[in-house]
């Protein structure tokens, strides 16, 4: 059967056969003095009551054995003891299965074999913790879903809706190598507010217009004194100091993309590798999915679903020739895109932010770090 797609963007007919959806893009726009407030721990609590009544709220919560980012229930707090999830929070912008259209085949009724857009929630909503390596995530992610040719309108709509709150990481996991892949337990990139835990109360430094329409809705208005300011940079040093992982990436752009593609390497690399795809879901800048029709009788939608390049399926083709259907070409892709194609394409670092999930949660211990140093130290 053929489907065609209805829409409600102005100015497109009913019955087309390739659509462009045009958006502004509303960047996050940047405060012109920096403000810092004072919150008294005592009074997150209510402020966050008193948010909940224009924004959704999400944040780090223990579900089961792991914390994760979830939709926060009336009186429930985000987490901010927790050093970092287990799953990024790309979900709340980008969910594992989202459905896009519904269709029916139905020819008794008038828009059978029609595409009709589903109705989404795009209201305010606020990330409460989110750490500074995930939010510089989802800069790295529009690259892909926001380009000047083809916007993806599902995901721009959920990240402009979206407020980013972020929380200073005082103590990094001892996996993590941030500094060394253009971010840091204190980096602002991609925020809206940065807050610093001081003892008995935080410091919300406000970075965006965003970010000081959110805090005007708490109603904490306290402003910070020059003292408890300085301690910021202090603690960020601090922080820094912390990180003894590093990675060197200084040379991957100047290696020839064959010899690293033919390196004698890869074998090594992937001999212990399950193609589980655990590093691909834990990861904040991965953005594969695949799109399917799911039909029951008459009814359907068209759905995307998160995939990933370890899989045998991904790149399996309709004929049954498979160009990647060996584990070590699948590995080697990974860590291609990641640290080669993305440098050559968008000349501004490694498609990696050092939050070191892959590396925790890994079930065979392949490193990203030991595969950064081979591919920029490799010589052919």
């Amino acid at each position: 059967h053929r489907l065609v797609l209805k829409t409600s963007e102005p100015k497109i007919g009913k019955r087309i056969r390739v659509i462009y959806f045009l958006f502004s893009k509303k960047k996050h726009v940047k405060v012109d003095t920096m403000k810092v407030i004072k919150i008294d721990k005592k009074d997150w609590a209510n402020g966050l009551e008193r948010l909940s009544k224009t924004y959704q709220l999400f944040g780090p919560a223990k579900q089961d054995a792991f914390f994760v980012y979830k939709a926060l229930k009336d009186g429930e707090l985000s987490d901010l003891d927790v050093q970092n999830t287990r799953l990024s929070p790309r979900s709340i912008v980008y969910p594992q299965s989202e459905k896009m259209f519904e269709y029916t085949l139905d020819e008794t009724k008038e828009d059978h074999h029609i595409l009709k857009e589903i109705d989404k929630d795009y209201s305010p909503r606020a990330v409460m913790g989110i750490r500074p390596c995930d939010a510089k995530a989802f800069l790295l992610v529009r690259r892909n879903f926001d380009t000047p040719e083809y916007q993806d309108p599902f995901w721009i709509k959920s990240f402009e809706a979206t407020t980013f709150v972020g929380h200073a990481c005082h103590t990094p996991c001892n996996s993590c190598f941030c500094t060394a892949a253009g971010c840091g337990p204190f980096h602002e990139e991609g925020l809206d507010v940065l807050l610093s835990d001081v003892d008995d109360y935080y410091l919300a430094k406000i970075l965006t217009e965003k970010g000081e329409k959110l805090l005007a809705a708490t109603g904490w208005e306290t402003m910070a004194d020059q003292d408890s300011i300085d301690r910021i940079d202090a603690m960020k040093d601090e922080a820094e100091a912390k990180i003894t992982s590093r990675v060197s990436t200084d040379q991957l752009k100047d290696k020839n993309t064959t010899d690293l593609f033919e390196a004698l390497f890869w074998e090594d690399v992937a001999f212990s590798c399950i193609n589980c795809g655990t590093c691909t879901y834990v990861c904040p800048t991965c953005w594969c999915f695949d799109i399917q029709d799911e039909t029951h009788g008459h009814s359907g939608i068209r759905m995307r679903n998160w995939d990933s390049c370890m899989y045998p399926l991904f790149t399996h083709h309709g004929s049954g020739h498979n160009p990647r259907d060996a584990k070590t070409q699948r590995v080697r892709q990974r860590f291609m895109h990641k640290l080669k194609y993305y440098v050559d394409k968008y000349d501004s670092g490694i498609q990696c932010v050092g939050c070191g999930r892959c590396v925790r949660f890994c079930p065979v211990n392949i490193d990203i770090r030991r595969v950064c140093d081979l591919m920029n130290s490799f010589e052919s």
